[in-house]
């Protein structure tokens, strides 16, 4: 390919790209075949991660119905065999003993029926008795219609689940009754109530978003319900829709179809006006089919989110292997010029993560999966460090560009927080406002995460405590804007507000860092913030890491381990 021809190919990506909400990449649903199959350069992939889930090559998007089947996890997603833009998609199959290493099998579903000939595009997985796995999954027919359908596999005694069949009594569900056939998809795992299997299809009315409900008994033909399972003004399109309970009592997850009192329902939307997703706590009753949120839930875009960051598109799935429930995001690039073929791929799946109910029966708790912890190799530690205003220092001895940080932040006083406004309301907001250079009272303290050694780039992941009428406000921030040199990028600063008492004056912070992803974890896992990052001097071995506190209260590492992390086997 000539210059001309391939900068011109660039611009048209770049500007792909930009058509989205202040600049966000996001999947378009729009094909084009110019981008597809271009020749990849041969150039060092600074970007490309070692532990989190990325095929070689292309684009990915949604996880699709990961499932615990025989002994086998597996994962499916969108993803694009021609090229590192969203078009020809199909759902990618890779299987793993461990969530963290992955064989790629052959593709399961892509476009081959006239009930899908137009697109696979998402859907969810249900494991029926017998252990029999079924796909359920959103067709593009000839009218691009968006309609759903099954597949199974073509041998139930096969664990690896190579061969995937489309019976011919598809479409099983169809848009009718003027409902928007382009907005009609992802239906969700199925459980099973009242002698019917139950599933959701996301969707929009005008304005209002949908969980359609359907009922069928035997898993074939199914029947929409009166009412949806809930629904909210004002907030569009639900994507990616996601329903299932989580006990009351304890971690241990639960199976789709489980009720009873000590048990709670969420439902996860992912809505296509803002690209984040957010949850809701609440009640499901089985006999009425309503969900109806607790009035500490709120819907739409000032609501409960997994993830205050670069996460969308999540899936959860019970795992009856170890008694959990998981949940998977996606992120994609950030970095609206990388999404070319110079780099030749786009998007990776986030670290899978456990999740259940906090004892406050407030919000859901995450953290990434115990086996993560099998690819730990060099540790530093350090306790009992003060960090006075003004000075960062670094954590060496480890891989910075490539690290799993677990820190206790020790705060010896609170009568320096700064008064807390009511009208902050706005985390993200609040923190461009006040980023980790501000002065503050306590606070910002926290890491330098994929930092160059003179801090002309690095990524802050860091705290801020303010005082307010009742009790105190702690702000989590993740901020990008300082992350590269390249000024093009998107960089923008995320935030979260971390409901954690502070009694015993001490905040943890988590951060998985991989080369162009930061994945943090406040206070155990209250508040969670994902970052795609670019830098172009803080990379490989010129990647470093500080600690840092710009507030005038002393602040004290209690304490910090560190880890060199090696990378995942994804062939």
């Amino acid at each position: 390919m000539d210059a001309s021809k391939f900068l011109s190919c660039f611009l048209l990506v770049w500007f792909l790209c930009m058509v989205c909400n202040n600049g966000i990449v996001k999947a378009s649903h729009k094909v084009h075949p110019e981008l597809q199959s271009m020749p990849a350069a041969m150039v060092k992939q600074l970007h490309r991660t070692g532990f989190h889930f990325q095929p070689p090559r292309h684009w990915i998007n949604d996880p699709n119905g990961p499932m615990y089947f025989k002994g086998i996890y597996h994962l499916f997603y969108q993803y694009n065999p021609k090229g590192a833009v969203w078009g020809n998609i199909v759902w990618a199959h890779s299987v793993s003993k461990d969530l963290i290493n992955w064989k790629p099998l052959d593709p399961a579903i892509y476009p081959s029926k006239p009930f899908d000939i137009n697109g696979c595009w998402s859907g969810s997985a249900t494991i029926l008795p017998g252990e029999k796995p079924i796909i359920l999954y959103t067709g593009i027919d000839p009218q691009n219609r968006q309609v759903q359908n099954q597949a199974v596999p073509a041998n139930y005694s096969d664990p690896y689940l190579r061969e995937w069949v489309k019976p011919d009594n598809n479409p099983i569900i169809v848009p009718v009754g003027g409902m928007n056939a382009s907005a009609f998809r992802d239906p969700t795992t199925a459980w099973w109530s009242n002698g019917h299997w139950k599933l959701v299809v996301g969707s929009k009315r005008k304005h209002r978003g949908m969980a359609y409900l359907y009922r069928s008994r035997d898993f074939v033909h199914w029947v929409k319900a009166q009412h949806p399972l809930h629904s909210s003004a004002n907030t569009g399109m639900w994507e990616c829709p996601d329903f299932y309970p989580v006990s009351s009592s304890g971690k241990s997850g639960l199976e789709t179809s489980v009720l009873g009192q000590k048990v709670k329902h969420v439902l996860k939307v992912s809505l296509d006006l803002t690209r984040y997703e957010y949850y809701t706590l609440g009640t499901y009753n089985p006999r009425s089919d309503r969900y109806v949120p607790d009035n500490t839930s709120v819907d739409g875009w000032s609501g409960l989110r997994y993830d205050y960051g670069n996460f969308y598109a999540s899936k959860t799935f019970f795992d009856a292997g170890k008694n959990r429930r998981i949940l998977w995001g996606w992120a994609n690039e950030s970095d609206t010029a990388n999404n070319d073929t110079s780099k030749g791929w786009a998007g990776i799946q986030l670290i899978p993560r456990t999740v259940w109910l906090d004892t406050s029966g407030k919000q859901l708790l995450q953290w990434p999966i115990k086996e993560l912890e099998t690819l730990r190799g060099k540790k530093v530690q350090i306790s009992n460090q003060q960090i006075k205003q003004g000075d960062h220092f670094e954590i060496k001895g480890i891989t910075a560009a490539q690290a799993d940080v677990d820190v206790t932040f020790r705060l010896s006083s609170l009568d320096t927080a700064e008064q807390f406004d009511p009208s902050w309301v706005d985390a993200q907001a609040l923190c461009g406002q006040k980023g980790s250079t501000v002065q503050g009272g306590i606070g910002p303290f926290g890491l330098l995460t994929l930092a160059s050694e003179n801090l002309e780039e690095y990524t802050p992941v860091f705290f801020r405590v303010f005082k307010a009428t009742e009790g105190h406000v702690v702000l989590m921030c993740s901020d990008a804007r300082s992350s590269s040199l390249r000024r093009e990028l998107y960089r923008p600063p995320f935030a979260g507000f971390v409901n954690v008492d502070l009694a015993d004056g001490k905040l943890s912070l988590r951060s998985l860092i991989d080369h162009s992803v930061v994945e943090s974890y406040g206070a155990g896992g209250k508040t969670c913030i994902t970052s795609r990052v670019y830098p172009t001097l803080a990379v490989f071995q010129d990647a470093h890491l500080y600690a840092f506190n710009n507030g005038s209260e002393t602040v004290i590492i209690e304490n910090l381990k560190a880890w060199s992390m090696k990378s995942a086997q994804i062939s």
